[in-house]
C-alpha cells in the first residue's frame, strides 16, 4: 500500500493546510475582483501598450549612453556598440500589480567601465534632453541612488547597476549570486530591487491569487495610510513579501480566503519574529546578511521582513515604535471587517474606508520645506521626506507622548506673492488661499498667472512689470498622541518638543546642497480645529476656505524680520522658531506644547 506523498513545502515551514477553496470563498474572491474593478486598479491595454513602449524608449537610451561613454573612453565602434546596457523592471510592475498611474520600478545595468557618476551625469542629461520626460530630479546620495522623473506622464524611478562584465547582453539574468562579485554595496542594493522581486515570484505556489490578494492588501494600505517604507510603515515590497507568505501557508487556497487569513495571521503575528519566504543563504560575498544574533541594530528591528535574494536585508527596518502600533491596530480592524464579509454581514468596500488620521488627534506637527524652484523644491522636500522619520524616533523619547503618526502624504503648494512678507508667511503655513494653488505629481512646473488674472486677483509688487514671487512649499503633517490625564490630576501639564524640533532642523539643514538663501524648513505644531482645509475635507485641488483663524479674527501673528537675502523663508530665526516663542494655548488647561529651543522655558496655560 503506498504512502501519501508529502505536501510540498513552499517557504521555510510546512503548509497550514493544503484543501482547495470551497464554493463560499471562490465566490467571495469574485465580488473582491468586481470591488477592485471599481477603484480603478486595472489598466487598460492602451495604457500597457504605452507603459510597454516607454520601456523601449529607456531600453534603447540605456544602450546609446553606454555606447557614448564607452567611445569617449576610447573604445573602437565595434566594441563600443556591443557593450550594451540592459533595463530591469521590478515592483509592482514586475509583479503584476500596479494600478493605473501607477509608476514603474526600472533598472539599468551597466558595464564595468561606465561609472556610477557618468549615470547621474551622462545619462541624466540624456534623458533631460527627451521631451517626453519631465520633473526629472537626482538623488545620487539616497540609500538607493535613483533618478526620478516623468516619462511620457508615466511616473518612473531610474536606478543603475555596474556588473564586473565587459558588455551585457541582451540575454542576461540576474539571478547568479556570482555576478554580485566585486560590486560595492550601493550596486548591490540596486540589484537586489529585481533579484527579489523575481524570487518572489518563483516562491509563490499560486500567482494569479497572488497578485488579487496583494491588489486587495496594496489598496486597502493605501487607503489606510500606512503605505510609506520613508514614513516607517511598511513600502510596496514588504507588502508583498506578507502576502506571498501567507501563500505559502496555503498554497491551494483562492485570494478571498487569503486576505481573510492574511489580516488574521498578520495581527496575531509574534513580531520581532522575521517573516522569511525562503531559509537565508551564504554567497559569495564578504558582506553583511541580516543576522539579529550578529549585528545589534539588526536585533532592534520591530518587525522584520525579510528578502528572500541574497544577500538577505531587512525591507522593514524604517519601522518605528508609533507605526508597529498603528500597523497592528489596522491590521485587527481589518481582520474584523473581514470576519463580517465572510459571514456576511459586510461588504469588501468597507475594508477599504479612508482612513481618519486628521480627525483621530487633537494635536499635529506640521513639518513646511520651501523653496523658490520648483526643480529645487522637488530635491529639498525629498531630503526632508527622507528624514522625517528621525523626527518621529526623537518624538517618541519625549515624556507623555504616547504615539507620533507621520502621515504618508504631503502636500505641495505654489504660493503668488507680491511681498516679501507674503513669501516669509507661506514659507510658515500662512497664506492667501486664493493666490495659492495645491500641485500633484506632474504638474509641478504649471504656470497659474493666467488663472489668476481670470480671476481678477492682484497679486502685483511695487513693479508692475514685475511677475510675483513664487514660493513652492511641501507640509509633512505628524499626529501626537499625548498620555491622559490620570484621575485626580489637576494643574496644567508640560509637553516639550524643543529638542527633537531642533536636533531635525539642524539635520536636515545639514544637507550639502542645503541652500540657506532659497531654502527653509519650519516646523509647528497646530489644533485639529487649525487644520487647513484642503486635508480636512479631502479635495488637494482647490483651497475651499482661507487658514482658520484665532479669535481677533485674523490669521495667526508671525513675529519675522524683513529678509535680506533672497529667500530666507521657513529659515533663520522664523524657521528655528516656528509658533516656538509664542506656541498657541492648546486649550482647556490641560497641557501645553513648547516646541522652543532647549534653553527656552515651557510656555504653560
Amino acid at each position: 500500500m503506498s504512502t501519501p506523498s508529502k505536501p510540498r513545502q513552499w517557504g521555510v515551514t510546512a503548509p497550514i493546510s493544503t484543501a482547495s477553496p470551497t464554493p463560499h470563498e471562490l465566490q467571495l474572491t469574485e465580488t473582491l475582483v468586481e470591488a477592485l474593478k471599481d477603484y480603478n486598479l486595472f489598466e487598460s491595454d492602451q495604457e500597457a501598450r504605452k507603459r510597454e513602449v516607454v520601456l523601449g524608449k529607456l531600453n534603447t537610451l540605456t544602450k546609446e549612453f553606454v555606447y557614448q561613454v564607452s567611445k569617449k573612453k576610447g573604445f573602437p565602434e565595434s566594441l563600443a556598440r556591443e557593450a550594451g546596457g540592459k533595463i530591469f523592471t521590478y515592483g509592482s510592475y514586475r509583479l503584476g500589480v500596479h494600478n493605473a498611474g501607477s509608476d514603474i520600478d526600472c533598472l539599468s545595468v551597466l558595464p564595468r567601465h561606465v561609472e556610477r557618476e557618468e549615470f547621474f551625469t551622462t545619462m541624466y542629461d540624456m534623458l533631460k534632453e527627451q521631451k517626453e520626460v519631465t520633473e526629472i530630479t537626482a538623488v545620487n546620495d539616497a540609500y538607493v541612488p535613483v533618478i526620478t522623473m516623468h516619462f511620457s506622464g508615466i511616473p518612473i524611478d531610474f536606478v543603475c547597476a555596474r556588473l564586473s562584465l565587459a558588455r551585457i547582453p541582451d540575454d542576461l539574468e540576474l539571478s547568479d549570486n556570482n555576478l554580485l562579485k566585486n560590486l560595492d554595496e550601493r550596486c548591490i542594493r540596486s540589484l537586489n530591487g529585481s533579484r527579489v522581486t523575481d524570487d518572489i515570484l518563483r516562491l509563490v505556489p499560486n500567482i494569479p491569487a497572488f497578485r488579487i490578494a496583494l491588489r486587495c492588501v496594496k489598496l486597502w494600505a493605501k487607503k489606510r495610510a500606512i503605505y510609506s517604507n520613508v514614513m516607517g510603515f511598511f513600502g510596496g515590497v514588504a507588502w508583498a513579501m506578507l502576502v506571498a507568505r501567507i501563500c505559502q501557508l496555503y498554497p491551494n487556497a483562492c485570494a478571498g480566503a487569503i486576505v481573510s487569513r492574511f489580516f488574521r495571521i498578520m495581527y496575531q503575528w509574534n513580531w520581532p519574529q522575521p517573516v522569511l519566504l525562503k531559509h537565508m543563504e551564504d554567497g559569495p560575498l564578504p558582506v553583511r546578511v541580516w543576522n539579529p544574533k550578529l549585528y545589534p541594530a539588526d536585533k532592534s528591528h520591530r518587525m522584520p521582513i525579510i528578502t528572500p535574494a541574497y544577500p538577505s536585508m531587512c525591507a522593514t527596518h524604517n519601522v518605528t515604535d508609533s507605526t508597529r502600533t498603528i500597523m497592528i491596530s489596522e491590521f485587527k480592524r481589518a481582520a474584523e471587517c473581514v470576519d463580517k464579509i465572510f459571514i456576511g454581514a459586510g461588504q469588501w468596500p468597507e475594508l477599504f474606508e479612508n482612513h481618519t488620521f486628521f480627525q483621530t488627534y487633537k494635536y499635529y506637527l506640521q513639518v513646511i520645506a520651501s523653496s523658490d524652484s520648483a526643480e529645487s523644491q522637488l530635491k529639498w522636500s525629498g531630503m526632508v521626506e527622507s528624514r522625517l522619520r528621525q523626527l518621529v524616533l526623537k518624538l517618541e523619547l519625549v515624556d507623555m507622548l504616547v504615539l507620533a503618526h507621520p502621515y504618508i502624504k504631503s502636500l505641495d503648494r505654489v504660493h503668488y506673492c507680491s511681498t516679501d512678507q507674503e513669501a516669509l508667511d507661506a514659507a510658515y503655513g500662512v497664506f492667501n488661499p486664493q493666490t495659492t494653488f495645491a500641485l500633484t505629481e506632474g504638474n509641478m512646473d504649471v504656470n497659474h498667472m493666467d488663472l489668476l488674472r481670470e480671476n481678477g486677483e492682484s497679486v502685483e509688487g511695487s513693479d508692475p512689470q514685475q511677475e510675483p514671487r513664487k514660493v513652492y512649499t511641501t507640509t509633512f503633517f505628524i499626529g501626537l498622541f499625548i498620555e491622559p490625564k490620570t484621575a485626580g490630576t489637576t494643574g496644567t501639564r508640560k509637553l516639550n518638543i524643543s529638542w527633537p524640533c531642533a536636533e531635525f532642523t539642524k539635520l536636515v539643514k545639514a544637507w550639502d546642497k542645503y541652500d540657506e538663501a532659497t531654502m527653509g524648513i519650519t516646523i509647528k505644531y497646530i489644533k485639529s480645529s487649525m487644520l487647513p482645509a484642503d486635508v480636512v475635507e479631502g479635495d488637494p485641488k482647490k483651497l475651499k476656505r482661507p487658514q482658520s483663524k484665532n479669535k481677533t479674527g485674523n490669521p495667526p501673528a508671525v513675529n519675522v524680520e524683513k529678509p535680506n537675502k533672497k529667500m530666507r523663508s521657513g529659515t533663520e530665526e522664523q524657521a528655528d522658531n516656528a509658533g516656538m516663542n509664542n506656541p498657541v494655548a492648546t486649550g482647556n488647561g490641560e497641557e501645553s506644547i513648547a516646541t522652543a529651543p532647549p534653553a527656552a522655558e515651557p510656555v504653560s496655560t
